[in-house]
């Protein structure tokens, strides 16, 4: 009998982007220790950064928010733009960093601290680069706080039309997804399985043209869909 031999799955391919050389050789140091991971470049500057990402096609950008010249903001935006296969995780020094959370609005899909450990920023560039956002519920909380007083006083009729689109399960989901949660622990609240969680997020994406739960998060804030924003 022939032994069928599975090929190893391709490495995920990350660049890195921070003016601070100590913080990429700390990260390239981390990352070239693990298996299933490869860093494909660096750049020390947000135009660097758009053009190697343009030339090499990352899967992950790992991008410093705060940057002479082209900062993290403006490259993530050109970057969500012109480099779709390409997800970004912004990193800052603060927790509460309203460059930050403008850097995911233009498309970052997730959020780290700089001195995130090991473990939390591998799990994090997996699921970036299989197509989940890294984001927890606090940042979701500052989220909220940080942009409850500027943003817009209700939906637009188009969005009216998709979310009146999704049935009334995605809708609870959706509310869950905006709280920060989980597929694990969606599912374990609503006693359905993960992958079952998965499909609906999916379908809940595709309806309202959003890129990942990142951006589900931020729709429904901008939008009063998560029971905690009272219209201004």
């Amino acid at each position: 009998m022939e032994t069928v031999t599975t090929p190893p799955a391709r490495p995920i391919r990350v660049l890195l982007v921070d003016d601070q050389t100590l913080v990429r050789m700390g990260f390239r140091m981390v990352l070239d220790a693990q298996d299933g991971v490869e860093v494909v470049g660096e750049a020390a500057d947000g135009r660097a950064g758009i053009d190697m990402c343009r030339t090499l096609s990352p899967d992950v950008v790992l991008m410093d928010v705060r940057m002479p010249d082209t900062d993290g903001i403006a490259a993530t935006e050109l970057i969500a733009q012109d480099c779709p296969q390409s997800r970004v995780i912004v990193l800052t020094t603060f927790d509460l960093d309203e460059f930050a959370f403008a850097a995911l609005r233009a498309g970052a899909s997730g959020f780290l601290l700089k001195d995130v450990g090991p473990a939390e920023l591998l799990a994090s560039i997996r699921a970036v680069a299989g197509g989940d956002a890294a984001i927890s519920s606090r940042v979701s909380r500052r989220m909220l706080d940080l942009f409850s007083q500027r943003l817009p006083s209700g939906p637009s009729s188009g969005d009216d039309e998709a979310v009146a689109a999704l049935t009334p399960r995605e809708l609870e989901i959706f509310s869950a997804i905006a709280g920060g949660l989980t597929n694990t622990e969606i599912g374990a609240r609503m006693f359905v399985t993960e992958s079952t969680v998965k499909t609906h997020v999916g379908r809940i994406l595709m309806k309202l043209g959003l890129r990942d739960r990142v951006h589900a998060v931020i729709f429904a804030y901008e939008h009063g869909l998560t029971g905690d924003r009272r219209p201004g």
